[in-house]
């Protein structure tokens, strides 16, 4: 008995200290975040650089506003009309300034398209460039956006995902766009929360992939039954499908996921992204998915697609994925996988998950673990878009997290009323009837981002309270673009349900930096796939152009890489998704390179 009683108090003690450890760490990140600084620029010579509102400065008051939906759903209206804040950036007309998308969601609200005029400010051209009134309805409300040359002619096509109809708009050489959804061939409805541009097959024609949330059977405006709420908590199977259309070369797209693979599942995807994982040469795509655990897709020389997600260490634990990031954290030439999830401070300790590639990987299936206790990111708190970005040109890439679920009367809970539906079965979860009003009660609300800066030694650090940008919004969206010319990374928040945020980036000048823009000519015109390595200091750090990532974002098309005090690199090496490999020798810093494609040495 009294053998017995010790292994109890052990196993307690245990317990206790796991619960207490992830606190630990929580208050140690507060105590540095507490440093106290004269003006900002001490700041930016102790971390290098410090953030700026800019917002209004710049002519930027976009307010998003939420999706209305069936009266049935108005008792938790603000949970299930909790995303569609989102943002992309562009270059729509080919002038050298990358332009801003932001998504609204209410019907009859407007998207917004803001042109970059050069100088400093932005103006809406939504209206005249026929890219704003898409929140009609019977059409659906907006979601997010996502950028791609799917025509290769040269100016970049955008396409707005949706709850119902997905609309693909054509560039017409930056002067207009056109609606062109039915002639392309994509679907009537899909009630998506992510999509983004790859070429799968690598045959020189963006290709499309889109995401299912809810069941596609499910019209969140008109609905016929209240039971289109997750059917678990934890293991849910009756979401949306997610989709693979392919490029048929002739401005049509054709449906392909089922050959694919890619309907093999129906969990509840929120945010999705595609990198080359294993170097097969082959896009994969990752999913982070609600209410399950996330999956891992390998492209099989573009034919088909094969759910790795276990044998990789993904697909274990369930938990809430709502974001998709790839980075070369260590600079080590590898990308790392990072997902946000939940974290409540006596409620749910699901925590962010940073996926390193293992060592033991074997054959083509790349193995992952999961660092982000180590390293120091694991305890966000409701985690939305989480973007990887060297905020001070060190050569380091930090990490930006959105937090904050629905912020509403201060000094109330929604958790408790909710952890009681969500530990019930499968026939209370699902029907939306059985869900407790929210009454205006404040769910994971005023919470706020992070910036975790990266040591380059394995240990990241979190600043957002001292540098800026610790926005105290319910924030979404997250992406990253060199607005005003300097060679640093600015930052855009969309905001739910609240006006969005420009932070300007100030770097310390000493800080080098170098960035490639690049256009295929053998692979599709926006180089959407494409892999850079570039060789400095003895390290080698990659990078890829993305066709969209991280929670309903997408950041600027050039590839920007900080290299700190260092003043010469050895070379870039760029592998086109074509498979030529090009090599850029000693290029000069502090610029943009524009490079085109050129068939010299092909990849086996």
């Amino acid at each position: 008995m009294a053998k017995d009683t010790v292994v109890k108090i052990i196993v307690i003690a245990i317990f206790i200290a796991l619960l207490l450890i992830p606190l630990g760490m929580k208050k140690y990140d507060e105590f540095l975040n507490s440093e106290v600084f004269e003006n900002m620029e001490e700041v930016m010579e102790r971390y290098g650089f410090y953030l700026e509102d800019v917002t209004e400065d710049i002519g930027i008051s976009f307010v998003h506003r939420r999706a209305d939906v069936d009266d049935k759903l108005n008792h938790i209206l603000p949970q299930i009309s909790s995303v569609g804040a989102s943002v992309s950036v562009v270059d729509f007309n080919n002038d050298g300034f990358p332009d801003l998308y932001f998504t609204n969601s209410e019907l009859g609200s407007k998207n917004a398209l803001y042109r970059n005029n050069g100088d400093g400010t932005f103006t809406d051209v939504a209206d005249e460039m026929g890219v704003a009134d898409l929140n009609i309805p019977g059409l659906g409300a907006s979601m997010g956006s996502v950028w791609g040359d799917y025509n290769n002619s040269g100016y970049e096509d955008l396409l707005v995902y949706r709850w119902g109809r997905t609309e693909l708009f054509r560039n017409e050489n930056g002067e207009r766009f056109t609606r062109v959804t039915e002639e392309a061939g994509l679907p009537v409805h899909i009630n998506s929360n992510t999509a983004f541009w790859f070429d799968y097959n690598n045959n020189g024609y963006l290709d499309l992939f889109i995401g299912g949330y809810y069941h596609e059977n499910v019209n969140l405006f008109d609905l016929s039954d209240t039971r289109m709420m997750p059917d678990s908590y934890e293991y849910a199977t009756n979401g949306g499908l997610n989709y693979l259309f392919e490029n048929q070369g002739n401005g049509t797209f054709k449906d392909v996921s089922e050959q694919v693979g890619l309907h093999e599942s129906r969990r509840w995807t929120l945010a999705a992204a595609a990198a080359d994982i294993n170097d097969s040469g082959y896009p994969d795509i990752v999913l982070a998915n609600d209410y399950g655990v996330d999956e891992i897709f390998l492209n099989e020389n573009g034919e088909r697609f094969r759910n790795v997600g276990p044998d990789a260490g993904l697909g274990f634990v369930p938990k809430s994925g709502m974001s998709v990031a790839f980075g070369d954290i260590l600079n080590q030439g590898v990308f790392s996988i990072y997902i946000t999830n939940i974290s409540e401070a006596g409620v749910l300790m699901q925590g962010n998950n940073l996926w390193v590639p293992s060592r033991r990987s074997s054959g083509d299936i790349p193995r992952y673990r999961n660092v982000a206790g180590n390293m120091g990111v694991e305890i966000g708190e409701w985690g939305y878009g989480g973007q990887f970005v060297d905020l001070n040109n060190n050569g380091n890439l930090d990490l930006y997290v959105a937090n904050g679920y629905v912020s509403a009367e201060p000094d109330t809970d929604y958790w408790y009323d909710y952890a009681k539906v969500v530990g019930g079965n499968r026939n209370i979860i699902i029907d939306a009837n059985n869900w407790p009003a929210m009454n205006n009660r404040t769910f994971s609300g005023y919470q706020t981002n992070k910036i975790w800066l990266n040591d380059g030694a394995g240990r990241f650090r979190e600043v957002a309270n001292v540098v800026g940008g610790a926005l105290n919004l319910d924030s979404r969206s997250v992406a990253y673009a060199d607005l005003f010319g300097t060679g640093s990374m600015d930052l855009i928040i969309a905001n739910q349900n609240q006006p969005a945020k420009i932070y300007r980036n100030h770097v310390k000048p000493e800080h080098n930096w170098v960035g490639f823009h690049l256009k295929g000519s053998q692979s599709n015109r926006s180089a959407i796939g494409a892999v850079l390595k570039l060789h400095w200091d003895g390290k080698q750090t990659k990078k890829m152009v993305s066709g969209g990532d991280s929670f309903s974002s997408q950041s600027q098309r050039p590839v920007h890489f900080g290299i700190g005090t260092i003043d010469t690199i050895e070379k870039v090496e760029i592998r086109w998704p074509s498979g030529v490999l090009q090599v850029i020798e000693n290029p000069e810093l502090n610029m943009y390179h524009q490079i085109i494609e050129e068939p010299q040495v092909t990849l086996n």
